[in-house]
């Protein structure tokens, strides 16, 4: 009988002459161009990872998965998979449609016959998908802030993989995973799925996992898209193999996965199982907190620490992977080795370092003990995040027209440069609107665009060691959050509010905007008829009233000390 784990599973491409056929064609058809995550959605979808689906969700579909995680005719499938798109795109187009799916270079990867077009109840699909309709759960702020409004569902014939430049050898789609598994024999193999870099205690945990279950190791890291601020995928797949020679070679294998994640807690474990069971693995550890978020907006974490592994045990027969649970793994310094933290021997002392105080100790320069990582690992994540002072960081002021934020901005500016050791740039409102923004109006729409070029810029100069310096009005909460998270993966983000009263900006009004604003001469203007949406934890709160702008400048001078972002 042949095993099942390693016989070929369905994918949805066509053969290369229908290819470049159906390519010709597509040609004329309307096209989307997909988002990041909805080409590695797709790349799933076309490979066979994502195997039942024949294609996007119809509306019946999406609404039996969030309600009960089951697709329309019953089987088990714990995640929206839609592709979600603007209105104006959805306007004209009816379902049984045809539209050509391209990448970012307009490169056609795919065609979907659109069957289902419909307006999701996105506060629904939060509370039940991720437990809480809480948009400090990064796939809740993106299913508001980022994605379309309007889903399509339909299937999809594909045309060719969407094309990868970095790791070509090591990224394999299910069908290549079974035909190694094939050629090498293996029967049983068990996947570590990770986000970050692997320590000494991921090592222990793999190797024990693999012991238990008498099974080969596959270590198969995500590399589409994680959380925001985790470490790049480059930087971790240089850290995977740098420790790749420390697992015997003829039992451990690694392969990359290109899944976008959603951070989804229980259902993600769910959907991970079947991703692997499409792969050819036969079990999976899943650890405590798996792909968990972090904290919700009350400070607590969004889902229990063994919530993924309950799920994943009542659905372990549909799911077809056996689960093998990670213990938390402790370093006990008598004996100079790993224990799971249950069975550590009375009287031992514990060490234990978390990914927040290593994240602070690379941070801060400061050194790494080789019992909780390999000196080839640290090498890695030090050359990608250097100490604090010597990396990129963007200040980024906001407040109402008039309350002092250029003016202390360009203070503080002045005192950088007398500081010296970084470039600084000043990314000013007015010099913006000048130079990348002057066909822009100020409807709420423009001035998003706005400031998410200002915070573009800010992203690359931080990227690249710099100081960047911004003083937007950026009204609104959830652009200053984009632009936060375009800039954190980078470097710091101070967020610095300059939280003058509305009374004061307008007896300071030396262009007189305030006095057209209030006689309705100009529209949607911030702080009269438009709102302004105060940050609520800003790194820094500054008010002007009463103060000079050097005490002002001082402030922040201060703060960027304390973060360790400038020497002190």
């Amino acid at each position: 009988m042949a095993l099942t784990n390693t016989a070929p599973i369905p994918e949805l491409y066509v053969s290369a002459e229908s290819a470049q056929k159906l390519k010709f064609e597509a040609g004329n058809l309307l096209s989307w161009d997909l988002t990041p995550r909805q080409i590695c959605d797709l790349e799933l979808l076309m490979n066979g990872g994502f195997n039942p689906l024949k294609g996007f969700l119809t509306e019946a579909d999406y609404d039996g998965v969030v309600e009960n995680m089951r697709l329309a005719d019953g089987t088990l499938w714990p995640m929206p998979i839609t592709l979600d798109v603007s209105e104006k795109f959805a306007e004209g187009l009816e379902p049984g449609t045809d539209i050509a799916l391209r990448d970012q270079e307009g490169v056609i990867l795919a065609i979907m016959s659109v069957s289902d077009k419909w307006v999701p109840n996105k506060a629904k699909e939060a509370e039940k998908v991720f437990g809480a309709d809480d948009l400090a759960h990064p796939a809740v702020n993106y299913l508001h802030n980022i994605a379309g409004p309007v889903y399509l569902g339909g299937p999809v014939t594909g045309i060719q993989q969407p094309v990868h430049y970095d790791f070509k050898a090591r990224r394999d789609t299910p069908n290549e995973l079974r035909a190694y598994f094939r050629k090498m024999g293996w029967r049983k193999i068990v996947a570590f799925q990770t986000r970050n870099p692997l320590h000494r205690a991921h090592q222990e945990l793999t190797f024990r996992a693999a012991r238990e279950a008498e099974a080969n190791l596959v270590i198969h890291p995500v590399v589409g898209m994680t959380k925001p601020g985790d470490v790049d995928h480059f930087t971790r797949v240089r850290c995977y193999e740098a420790v790749l020679d420390k697992y015997p070679a003829a039992t451990t294998h690694m392969s990359l996965l290109n899944l976008a994640m959603r951070m989804a807690g229980p259902r993600e474990a769910v959907w991970h199982g079947m991703i692997r069971r499409n792969h050819g693995f036969t079990h999976f550890i899943v650890g405590r907190d798996h792909a968990g978020p972090g904290k919700n907006s009350q400070g607590k974490d969004f889902y229990g620490p063994y919530d993924a592994q309950d799920l994943f045990k009542k659905h372990q027969d549909e799911i077809g992977v056996t689960m093998v649970d990670f213990k938390h793994m402790v370093y006990v310094q008598e004996k100079a080795q790993y224990y799971p933290a249950n069975e550590v021997p009375e009287g031992c002392t514990v060490l234990d370092i978390s990914g927040t105080e290593l994240r602070r100790r690379l941070r801060e320069g400061l050194e790494i003990p080789e019992w909780f990582s390999f000196p080839e690992v640290v090498r890695e994540l030090r050359r990608t995040s250097p100490p604090r002072a010597k990396q990129g960081f963007t200040v980024f002021f906001t407040g109402l027209s008039g309350s002092g934020k250029s003016t202390i901005a360009n203070a503080l500016m002045v005192k950088l440069m007398e500081m010296g050791g970084r470039p600084t740039t000043l990314l000013d409102g007015d010099v913006v609107r000048k130079h990348l923004s002057s066909e822009l109006g100020f409807s709420k729409e423009h001035r998003d665009i706005n400031i998410k070029r200002i915070g573009y810029v800010a992203s690359e100069i931080t990227k690249n060691g710099g100081i960047a310096i911004c003083a937007p009005i950026a009204p609104y909460t959830a652009t200053r959050r984009a632009v936060r998270e375009m800039i954190e993966a980078y470097g710091a983000f101070i967020e610095v509010h300059v939280a003058t009263s509305v009374e004061e900006c307008e007896k300071r009004d030396r262009k007189g905007l305030y006095k057209l604003a209030r006689e309705g001469k100009i529209k949607e203007f911030t702080g009269i008829s438009d709102p302004y949406e105060a940050p609520e934890a800003p790194e820094l709160r500054v008010d002007t009233e009463g103060l000079d702008v050097d005490y002002c400048a001082q402030q922040v001078i201060l703060k960027l000390e304390s973060m360790g972002l400038i020497k002190a």
